[in-house]
């Protein structure tokens, strides 16, 4: 009897714990997705019927007459922003209260690996955000385009093999292929050969890093639930051992010292040869009510974490961003014919050559990209977190510390009321005329603000060239196996992924198109 009500009482404190902010949203007069408990709002997501972007998006498109719309994170309640204007106060205006990303719940015990730019929050992000921009300007981008090239003339030749032996080719292997080159060549130094070894160590790596497993959710679970309990859970402890020891490797090769190679791992070296850096604080305030300085040094464990997210990052969006375009021009010839024809013009011009010049004039093919990533983001949402208390001017709501806001992406990108017709693939929506239509805070393929994406210029680069040198030369086709609809795969979240991959037949070009 007393074991019964010793189970009695906790299971009360329990259920009175799970539900304590389930009237978060209702007291505030904000619509709401209705939580299940302990799950929240996106119970979908927990048990992988669909991915967060897709939930979001949903979400966006049955509420069309709300700027925000509420929702529960497990117990935490999160906010969904649908209006452009609240977008840009979020992203730009008032960034000083929504400095942090919170995709990571306990801040305080990150993961080594994960003390990077893309995951690192507060002051150490400020920190490495400013040491690390110089090594992304456009002049450091063209010191490093032959890399690129290179890679792009051994992705030619795998396509070519594959095309000249009637294969079908999975154009998301392929580029993802491509893309881990361009990043080991451009970060590392080093030639990863995923192009020419089909079971090359740099590929596998980055399979592993986005790689569904039964471990990984479960620990990704336990640290959504209980995240002051799980510290010396990791979420890359696989990935992390091999990195961290190349990295290490590396550095030792050059002695620590900046070599000729002009990669990644040159201009980081480079950044911490300036010593150590200060900036004011974002989260510490003097008794003077000013902001502190804080300071912080680039050690070996620092770099290594910086150039696991570049190699992360840079081979997963491009490559999963290319591959969505070769898909969608194969179902749109017209417009691939274009595009040819554009490239057959500019080359002309270079001797053949895909040179920076040459590929920086590939306007309508820049166009033509552009329209693929706002059709698929690679990252369908953006994520920022309250650091305190905040009333959003539009709708008199003030949200508290805490409360994650979700800027859904495609759903943007998708609406009939920003975009005309806007599930056709349309390239010319990005003409300068058509584009001063378009609001910067609708069409965000690469974020906005400070903590847009650092290397999105060489993430459109590379895109550009890989795409160019495909297109130079082949003519992409839907093989009898190509889903029009492609479907994304639940079980990875950060970056989109497609479910099967994409094949495509990959045509031999016989001659160049002929300018009309």
């Amino acid at each position: 009897m007393f074991l019964s009500a010793i189970l009695v009482i906790i299971s009360i404190s329990l259920y009175l714990y799970i539900t304590r902010k389930c009237n978060y949203w209702e007291e505030r007069g904000v619509k709401y997705v209705k939580p299940v408990p302990f799950f929240g709002s996106n119970f979908e997501n927990y048990i992988l019927r669909c991915s967060l972007t897709e939930t979001f998006t949903r979400w966006y498109r049955e509420y069309p007459n709300e700027k925000v719309v509420g929702y529960f994170r497990s117990t935490e309640p999160g906010l969904l922003v649908r209006d452009p204007e609240i977008v840009k106060r979020v992203l730009i205006t008032d960034f000083a209260y929504f400095y942090e990303r919170g995709i990571l719940r306990d801040k305080t015990s990150i993961e080594p690996i994960l003390r990077n730019l893309f995951f690192a929050e507060g002051d150490l992000w400020r920190l490495l955000r400013q040491r690390m921009t110089p090594a992304f300007t456009s002049g450091k981008l063209k010191n490093m385009f032959h890399l690129i090239t290179e890679r792009a003339e051994q992705l030619q030749l795998r396509a070519l093999k594959a095309a000249r032996s009637g294969r079908t080719i999975d154009a998301r292997d392929l580029m993802a292929r491509y893309t881990t080159d361009v990043i080991g060549a451009c970060g590392f130094g080093l030639d990863a050969v995923s192009l020419n070894e089909d079971d090359s160590a740099f590929r596998r790596l980055g399979a592993q890093i986005f790689e569904h497993s039964l471990k990984k959710a479960l620990i990704a679970i336990i640290k959504d639930f209980f995240p002051s309990i799980s510290k010396n859970l990791k979420h890359l402890g696989d990935v992390e051992k091999p990195l961290v020891s190349l990295v290490n490797q590396i550095l030792k090769q050059r002695k620590y010292e900046p070599s000729e190679r002009n990669d990644f791992i040159d201009l980081l070296l480079d950044a911490r040869k300036k010593g150590v850096i200060e900036v004011e604080s974002l989260e510490k305030i003097n008794k003077g009510g000013n902001p502190e300085r804080v300071s912080l040094e680039l050690t070996d464990q620092l770099i290594a974490a910086q150039v696991f997210v570049f190699f992360a990052a840079g081979f997963e969006t491009s490559s999963s961003a290319t591959s969505y375009t070769l898909h969608q021009l194969a179902f749109n010839p017209e417009v691939q014919k274009k595009v040819q024809r554009e490239i057959d013009m500019v080359l002309s011009k270079h001797n053949q050559k895909f040179t920076f010049d040459a590929i920086s004039e590939l306007t309508y093919l820049d166009w033509t990209f552009k329209e693929g990533m706002r059709l698929f983001p690679s990252l369908g949402y953006l994520a920022r977190k309250c650091t305190r208390k905040f009333t959003i001017p539009e709708l008199n709501l003030t949200i508290d510390e805490g409360v994650t806001v979700s800027i859904p992406l495609e759903g943007l990108q998708t609406d009939p009321q920003y975009f005309e017709d806007p599930f056709t693939f349309r390239p010319e929506r990005f003409d300068p005329e058509n584009n001063k239509k378009i609001n910067k805070y609708i069409y965000m393929p690469f974020g906005e603000g400070p903590r847009a994406c650092i290397g999105a210029r060489l993430g459109h680069m590379q895109s550009l060239a890989g795409l160019a040198t495909i297109l130079s030369k082949f003519t992409v086709e839907p093989a009898p196996e190509t889903k029009r609809r492609l479907s994304v795969e639940p079980k990875i979240d950060v970056v989109q992924n497609i479910k099967g991959g994409i094949p495509l037949r990959f045509i031999e070009r016989k001659s160049f198109v002929q300018e009309p």
